[in-house]
């Protein structure tokens, strides 16, 4: 009992640094690779997020925690005082705002998975990977969640920014961690009580009714919160209907195009059959994405969590290094077994369909923001596969600048923050990435992180990872 007295107050008695006015911890500055009043990145080939053209031979001035001043690079002015960092054969792009994370990890156990928290490692390796800017799309420790996002804004742990969503809003479902809604448990109160406690968004599942919804997003929306489902009982165009914001996992949790479907009623494997037999060119498909942009519906993709086995990482994003090596051993072993079962080539199929599927959509005029949901296999993991998810969207046929806006922007707008973040423009917090690499040339290069500027405090990238290394799973 001494011991873990001692441990917490020397927790609590943490050395702190002043930066910019904010009292940071120890755990903290550790990290920081550079911070100065004034700092000048020049001569960075910028992709600025808005979906414009990449432009070479950039200047970024950075004051406080604002971009003041971009252009060609000696065309602005820098001043004396300004820490200057050469960016010549590197590129910027603004922080990543990604919209289906968790501080949980899907930790294999015989066949299935558990829902572990990461508190330790998630946040560190999300900052790492690029990301400034996350949403918990479900939590399984909302607490927790909370508790992290507030000690991340007073300067004493590393991580992005958080929209903290409430726990998944489910009938008895498959998950035992998944807090379920039982009998006439009144849902109101239940949203008004997460929502009292700070949590700023709200995400439905599997096994709801349309009336549970219903009540779901008026209850939010009486709150000013979003609402999102992966859905299953509920096809999308009834959720667009009934005024849901935001629908998961592309068009692969659609239950829309199960013939006769039973209303109220999840079969998850008549989802996948009647996806994996739908012809991009059904009409009923164009008009359900025509439904859904009318009704001002957001799709988050989620590529990552659904990658194939054969032929591709055992960790998407390389992130083996992270993994305690029982854990990792594991993984080893699940990637082997579907890699040479006849099931990879289905989902091999089924990833490419909504590969298609989602850019036709956007290219209708459908909202798309981007998430990795590090659960399935326990192949998806934190920052790594922040990184992984703008190469997949390449191999989808979406160019660069479309692929950074998507990962940036996009997610910006979505959560009402783009006066502030999203993009590369004078008056914006510098949420930056500096890249070692031309991405635009080489799309691996988004795996060359230097540098992530998150309100204008610069995180050297390697030395984030490199504190997580053979930990994950540890937490």
């Amino acid at each position: 009992m001494k011991k873990i007295f001692i441990i917490l107050l020397s927790v609590l008695l943490l050395p702190l640094c002043e930066t910019y006015g904010q009292q940071v911890s120890e755990e903290v500055t550790k990290f920081i690779e550079i911070q100065a009043p004034i700092i000048a990145l020049k001569n960075v080939t910028m992709i600025d997020g808005t979906g414009g053209p990449t432009r070479i031979n950039q200047d970024i001035v950075i004051t406080g925690d604002r971009i003041t001043a971009i252009g060609n690079s000696g065309k602005i002015k820098i001043p004396p005082t300004a820490k200057v960092i050469d960016g010549n054969s590197k590129t910027v792009v603004p922080g990543f705002v990604m919209l289906h994370e968790h501080l949980f990890y899907a930790k294999p156990f015989e066949g299935a998975y558990k829902a572990v928290h990461m508190t330790n490692t998630f946040p560190k390796m999300y900052l790492a990977g690029g990301v400034t800017t996350m949403r918990t799309a479900g939590s399984i420790e909302a607490n927790t969640d909370l508790n992290i996002k507030n000690l991340i804004n007073e300067g004493k742990m590393v991580g992005p920014n958080m929209d903290v969503s409430t726990p998944h809003i489910e009938r008895q479902g498959f998950i035992p961690q998944i807090q379920s809604l039982y009998g006439n448990e009144s849902i109101e109160n239940w949203i008004n009580y997460w929502a009292d406690k700070g949590v700023t968004s709200v995400k439905a599942y599997n096994n709801i009714t349309k009336d549970d919804l219903e009540r779901i997003i008026k209850a939010a929306h009486a709150r000013n919160m979003k609402v999102t489902g992966h859905l299953c009982s509920i096809t999308y165009r009834e959720a667009a209907d009934l005024g849901i914001d935001n629908l998961e996992h592309g068009f692969a949790a659609s239950s829309d195009f199960i013939p006769d479907k039973k209303e109220n009623e999840c079969d998850n494997s008549k989802i996948a059959q009647s996806l994996l037999s739908l012809d991009d060119n059904n009409p009923e498909l164009k008009k359900l994405m025509e439904h859904l942009i009318k009704k001002n519906v957001t799709i988050t993709y989620t590529p990552t969590v659904f990658e194939p086995f054969k032929g591709r990482e055992v960790i998407p994003g390389g992130g083996d290094v992270a993994m305690a090596s029982f854990l990792l051993k594991q993984i080893q072993g699940i990637h082997k077994y579907y890699a040479n079962s006849s099931l990879d080539s289905i989902s091999y199929k089924s990833f490419k369909n909504d590969m298609r599927r989602i850019k036709q959509f956007h290219s209708m005029g459908g909202k798309v923001v981007v998430g990795t949901d590090p659960t399935g296999a326990g192949r998806t993991i934190a920052g790594y596969s922040n990184q992984r998810l703008i190469e997949l969207l390449i191999e989808a046929g979406f160019n660069i600048e479309e692929a950074i806006k998507i990962s940036t922007l996009n997610g910006a707008n979505y959560l009402d923050i783009a006066k502030e973040t999203g993009s590369i423009e004078v008056g914006k917090k510098a949420d930056l990435i500096l890249i070692n690499g031309n991405l635009s040339k080489d799309i691996s290069k988004i795996r060359n992180m230097e540098i992530i500027f998150k309100s204008g405090v610069g995180f050297n990238s390697n030395k984030i990872f490199e504190s997580v290394k053979g930990k994950l799973g540890l937490d």
